[in-house]
């Protein structure tokens, strides 16, 4: 993806990023993760379909030295329809970092939710706590 930042218009930018730990910290598990971007679909002429997406984010996960656990496939998200593509990327001998991806198109834009984990279960878990439905209405503001 490219450079995160909501002042240049055209650019992906982060919407959320919520780590088990800071970013810098080190430890001796996966830092697990839940990041959600936004970037203009303006940026890619002829994506139609969420899942037309994963071609950017294959070619970002694989520069990084992640496999394809499973391509991407419809998966659904409450009242949503998303599509879903899994990876995995060996980080010594005994630890391994799973990451999906989950994507949509919405007014114009391509949400993207990333979730890294240290196992796969862990990663079922954190996606399974997604949850996505239509706004609700606010209450009117009494005068």
């Amino acid at each position: 993806m490219h450079d995160a930042s909501a002042s240049q218009p055209g650019k992906a930018f982060v919407l959320l990023a919520a780590f088990e730990r800071p970013p810098e910290a080190t430890g001796d598990s996966v830092n697990s993760a839940v990041v959600i971007t936004a970037e203009s679909v303006s940026e890619y002429p002829g994506l139609d379909q969420a899942v037309d997406y994963f071609d950017v984010v294959d070619e970002a996960t694989s520069s990084q030295g992640f496999k394809v656990l499973n391509p991407p496939y419809e998966f659904p998200v409450g009242t949503k329809k998303l599509a879903r593509g899994d990876y995995s990327k060996k980080l010594g001998d005994d630890l391994t970092m799973y990451q999906g991806s989950l994507v949509t198109l919405e007014q114009g834009y391509v949400i993207s939710f990333t979730f890294i984990a240290g196992s796969e279960d862990e990663l079922e878990s954190l996606i399974m706590d997604l949850k996505l439905g239509p706004a609700s209405k606010r209450p009117a503001v009494p005068k």
